[in-house]
């Protein structure tokens, strides 16, 4: 028997018989004959001791034996009969060891499980937990039509530290009836969706009672013929406003369909030959109030980037369908007037207004800011542009205008800018509605009054809690939006020739010159400012480049492909700059057939994309896939830790995505 596992079993007896031998003898030195009674004693329970130290060994041998056997039995009839279907393999080759008999029939192969690996047996199974050390694998499993969650864990095998195997013990858990049920429950899940008729007021106009009513059944014979299938409710509750309430499974259906109604509707025209437009906002994933808030937050979004399309809103994220068609210009200044006075009065109670644009400020968001800042004084409050400490596209001017003696000072670090701030401060964003975008995000998070001017498509994460939010997705520059402000708010005198430049120069910048993006209001606006004194030919001069800046351009313009026949993409192996790859994105269009251009180069772990467009197709909508935004026309996206090449890869799959849809 093993000689460890007996100092374990037996007393320490020879410790014993030295105590009472040495007691046994110190009787003996006062009284002999008692002491040698106990030595006697003492032999003769040291040999009842020998005699049974034999028997107790052999019944303790016998004891292990059974129990050993006992166990070896029940851990192989445990494993042959247990009620969960088992299989051991190798984790770290897949080679399948051994299975029962109800593994081998969840799977169906009986013949040649034994000569496979796991991952043939089971498609696409992972072992990555079991090493890890996890005992539940984070996936369930479909053999057969039935689903699986499996067990498991992992033993070392083999006869020494050094030399040794893993095996993996795993057992799989039919769960198809709590599948079921999940499915059922998902599938069944109330879904809300607001249907707006986006273009009501364009698509009645100037037609009698009669029109108004058969265009309106037209619109309506259609979304009830896209929708019977749900077999929802549906209700109009507006005279452009529809309600729907459906199971979310047949969301799915839409989802594949691509949101058909929409397409459906644009064949609806009235007799001013104007085409119906239908956006939707669904909201999903909460209770009812919240589902109708989220269905009005999706049709609020809709709205925000041009209308005509699809917006998903669950308690986490947007999801966009359509929003290719381009923004239409509103020529009612309606909306420009309310928010001009609601800015004002913003103003006029705030201690300080803070104006801040989006990081790598250019020439439009530093004029809007100045826009902003010549109403600030107009109403006598001081106001602060906040200045990035890199370079920027936007320096130059902001270099003139800080040389006035009227913006003494008010060029400020987000930092000063943070210690300044009171209760009573106005921050005003331009150019931007992404909070991850501003200059200063602690000093976005910091200030209780915000208003945003801005011109870009709204994106999923825009700023939420502003106080006014003049968003204007057809307006050709965000400077647009702050010369008509000014417009209702200053007199034109109290304008400065430098800031109606600055402001001149933000139109010309994102209308490029005049080309993309440009409508009435929009030449509107710069009539405005050229009889407020801007020299256009100053303007010119902000946007010449050096020689060299100049040679790298007309580089990247060698470059460039062309893809799909009508998209010209280049991809610049060095840093270029913002500006310099901007022009060059815009010289691409002028390549015959070019309807679209995109321009990368990389800028540390990060690679830059500028594009432009001047045909049908959405650039914003191409890089919403890579975390960018803009719009339309114009647009860009910054995509971290990501190589030029991985860059580009990843571009071409979202330009053959968008072609595909």
């Amino acid at each position: 028997m093993n000689e460890k596992l007996n100092r374990m079993l037996e007393p320490r007896v020879k410790l014993y018989l030295f105590f009472l031998l040495a007691f046994a003898g110190v009787t003996c030195f006062f009284q002999l004959q008692v002491g040698l009674g106990e030595v006697g004693l003492v032999a003769v329970l040291f040999l009842y001791y020998l005699i049974t130290r034999s028997r107790r060994r052999k019944e303790t041998a016998r004891y292990i034996a059974s129990v050993t056997n006992n166990i070896d039995a029940a851990s192989k009839d445990t494993m042959v009969n247990s009620p969960f279907p088992m299989v051991i393999f190798q984790p770290d080759t897949g080679d399948i060891i051994w299975s029962n008999e109800r593994f081998l029939n969840i799977t169906g192969d009986r013949e040649h499980l034994f000569d496979t690996k796991i991952d043939a047996a089971v498609p696409e199974f992972s072992t990555k937990w079991l090493l890890d050390g996890k005992t539940e694998c984070p996936n369930e499993y479909e053999l057969n039509g039935r689903h699986y969650v499996v067990f498991g864990h992992v033993a070392r095998v083999g006869a020494g530290e050094e030399e040794y195997s893993l095996l993996a013990t795993t057992y799989w858990m039919d769960i198809t009836g709590l599948a079921q049920i999940r499915e059922r429950f998902f599938a069944t899940r109330p879904v809300v969706a607001i249907l707006l008729i986006d273009n009501y007021e364009d698509l009645i106009r100037n037609t009698n009672d009669k029109t108004r009513s058969s265009l309106r059944a037209s619109v309506e014979d259609e979304i009830t013929a896209w929708f019977q299938p749900a077999g929802g409710l549906l209700t109009r509750y507006d005279r452009d406003r529809y309600l729907c309430v459906f199971e979310e499974q047949y969301l799915d259906q839409f989802r594949k369909g691509k949101f058909s109604i929409v397409d459906a509707v644009h064949k609806i025209v009235s007799p001013n030959g104007i085409s119906a437009t239908l956006s939707i906002g669904v909201g999903m994933d909460a209770s009812f109030g919240d589902m109708m808030d989220f269905a009005s937050l999706a049709i609020e979004m809709a709205l925000s980037r041009g209308g005509d399309q699809t917006v998903i809103k669950n308690r986490f994220n947007f999801e966009f369908y359509g929003g290719r068609a381009k923004e239409t210009e509103r020529h009612t200044k309606v909306k420009s007037r309310v928010m001009s006075n609601a800015l004002g009065e913003l103003i006029q109670s705030s201690s300080a207004v803070f104006v801040m644009g989006h990081r790598v400020a250019d020439l439009d968001a530093v004029g809007a800011s100045i826009g902003v800042c010549a109403i600030a004084r107009k109403r006598g409050v001081p106001a602060y542009i906040i200045e990035e400490q890199n370079s920027y596209p936007g320096a130059v001017m902001a270099k003139k205008i800080a040389a006035l003696p009227e913006y003494e000072g008010r060029f400020i670090s987000h930092q000063d800018a943070i210690l300044k701030l009171d209760n009573k401060s106005l921050l005003v964003v331009v150019d931007t509605n992404r909070p991850d975008q501003v200059i200063a995000r602690d000093l976005l998070d910091s200030s209780t009054k915000v208003a945003v001017i801005d011109h870009h498509l709204r994106a999923a994460d825009y700023i939420s809690n502003a106080t006014l939010n003049f968003h204007e997705p057809y307006a050709s520059s965000a400077c647009e939006l702050v010369t008509e402000m000014v417009q209702y708010l200053i007199e034109p005198s109290d304008l400065l020739r430098l800031e109606a430049e600055a402001l001149l120069a933000g139109i010309v910048l994102d209308t490029k010159s005049f080309t993309l993006r440009t409508g009435g209001r929009t030449f509107e606006a710069a009539a405005f400012l050229r009889r407020r004194g801007a020299d256009t030919t100053e303007v010119k001069k902000l946007f010449q480049n050096d020689l060299e800046d100049t040679v790298a351009k007309y580089d990247v313009i060698r470059s460039a492909k062309m893809i799909h026949g009508n998209i010209a993409v280049s991809a610049a192996e060095k840093t270029i700059g913002r500006v310099i790859a901007s022009q060059a994105a815009d010289e691409l269009l002028n390549i015959a057939g070019a309807e679209a251009s995109f321009v990368l180069f990389p800028d540390g772990n990060t690679t830059i994309i500028c594009a432009r467009s001047v045909g049908e197709v959405s650039v914003q909508y191409i890089l919403e896939m890579l975390g960018g935004g803009g719009n339309a026309a114009a647009a860009g996206a910054q995509v971290p830790n990501c190589s030029l090449q991985e860059t580009l890869h990843k571009l071409l799959q979202a330009i053959d995505k968008y072609f595909e849809n």
